[in-house]
């Protein structure tokens, strides 16, 4: 059965992503260059879009410079 929206980790993957970039004060554009990855498939990742290859979380974790485990930890 294909899904037509995305799940909750995806959605709790997105919030977290924007909110550590966001206190690290980097635009979407800044930060995808400073990963190198593609700023409109960065962009998708922040909307929940994208479902994200464990490669690709890995290199957002450490752009973040934080454990990818923390991505998925719903906010208090």
């Amino acid at each position: 059965m294909k899904r037509t929206h995305p799940g909750l980790l995806r959605n709790i993957l997105a919030t977290n992503v924007r909110r550590f970039r966001m206190a690290r004060g980097l635009s979407q554009q800044d930060f995808a260059l400073e990963i190198e990855m593609d700023r409109t498939y960065y962009g998708g990742v922040e909307r929940g879009e994208r479902n994200v290859s464990v490669d690709n979380i890995e290199r957002i974790a450490n752009g973040l410079g934080i454990s990818p485990d923390l991505l998925f930890r719903e906010a208090d």
